[in-house]
C-alpha cells in the first residue's frame, strides 16, 4: 500500500502538471501572436464565458437538445450493428452477400450522409440521430464480427454436445456470452464515435451544442466556442465511467 499511494500522487502531480503547461502554451499562443489576432481564446475568459452561458439559459438546453439525438443514434447503431455483426459472423452465406456491400459503404464518412438526412428528415432530431447511427454502426459492426469470429470452435461443439445445436439457443447461450468482451469494447468505442459524428451534424442547424459552437463563432465569441467544447468532454467523461461501470458488472465473470 506505501508503494501505490505515491505512485498515484505522482502520476497525480504529472497530470497537473501537464494540464498547467498547456495552458501556459494556450495562453502564450494569444499573448505572442502565434495566431491571427482575435481567434484565440483568453483561457483566462473561460470561467466568466460558462457563467454567461449558464445565465443566458443557453448551455443547459443546448445540452439536452444534443443528448435528444446523441441516444437515439448512439442506440439505433450499436443494435443494428451488433445485429448485422452477429448475422454475418455466423451465417457465411450472408457474409458473402453482405462483403462487398461493406467494403463500398464503409469507406463513406458519416458526415457525407447529412445531404439525405437533410432530404429525408429535414433539419430534425431525426436527421442528426440517423448520420451519427451510422457511424456508430460500422464500429459495432466490426467490433462484433470481429470478437464472434475469435470465439473457440470448441466452444460450439461442446454446446451441440448438450444440446445446445439450435442457431438461436447456441448463439444466446454460448457465442454472445464468449464474445461480449469485445461486443462492449465496440460498444464504449461507439459511445466515443457518437460524440464526434453529433457536432459536426448540428452545424448545419440542427439545436444542440453544435449550433452553438457555430453561432458563438460566427460573432467572435470564441471563448464561449470553448465553453461548449469543455461541456461535451464532461458529458462524454460522465457517460463513458458510466458505461465502464456497467462493463465491469456485466463482465463480473472474468478472471482479474
Amino acid at each position: 500500500m506505501s508503494a501505490v499511494a505515491p505512485r498515484g500522487m505522482r502520476r497525480t502531480a504529472f497530470g497537473a502538471a501537464g494540464l498547467v503547461a498547456f495552458i501556459a502554451l494556450w495562453k502564450a499562443a494569444g499573448s505572442f501572436g502565434w495566431t491571427t489576432p482575435g481567434t484565440m481564446p483568453d483561457p483566462f475568459l473561460v470561467p466568466a464565458a460558462i457563467r454567461d452561458e449558464i445565465a443566458s439559459g443557453r448551455l443547459l438546453p443546448a445540452v439536452g437538445s444534443s443528448l435528444v439525438h446523441y441516444i437515439w443514434g448512439l442506440a439505433l447503431g450499436s443494435v443494428l450493428g451488433i445485429a448485422v455483426g452477429l448475422a454475418t459472423a455466423t451465417l457465411p452465406r450472408l457474409d458473402a452477400a453482405h462483403a462487398w456491400l461493406a467494403r463500398i459503404l464503409r469507406p463513406i464518412p458519416p458526415l457525407a450522409w447529412v445531404v439525405f438526412a437533410i432530404a429525408w428528415f429535414k433539419v430534425s432530431h431525426a436527421g442528426a440521430a440517423f448520420v451519427i447511427s451510422i457511424g456508430v454502426f460500422w464500429v459495432n459492426y466490426f467490433a462484433t464480427y470481429a470478437a464472434v469470429r475469435n470465439v473457440d470452435p470448441r466452444y460450439h461443439e461442446l454446446a451441440r454436445a448438450f444440446g445446445q445445436g439450435a442457431y438461436f439457443k447456441r448463439h444466446r447461450t454460448v457465442t454472445l456470452p464468449a464474445a461480449s468482451p469485445g461486443i462492449l469494447s465496440g460498444l464504449r468505442t461507439g459511445v466515443g464515435q457518437a460524440w464526434m459524428t453529433l457536432i459536426a451534424a448540428e452545424l448545419l442547424g440542427v439545436p444542440g451544442m453544435g449550433q452553438e459552437m457555430n453561432a458563438a463563432a460566427g460573432v467572435g465569441a470564441y471563448e464561449a466556442v470553448v465553453v461548449y467544447m469543455l461541456a461535451i468532454s464532461v458529458v462524454y467523461t460522465l457517460s463513458d465511467a458510466l458505461f465502464s461501470l456497467i462493463e465491469g458488472r456485466l463482465l463480473a465473470w472474468r478472471p482479474s
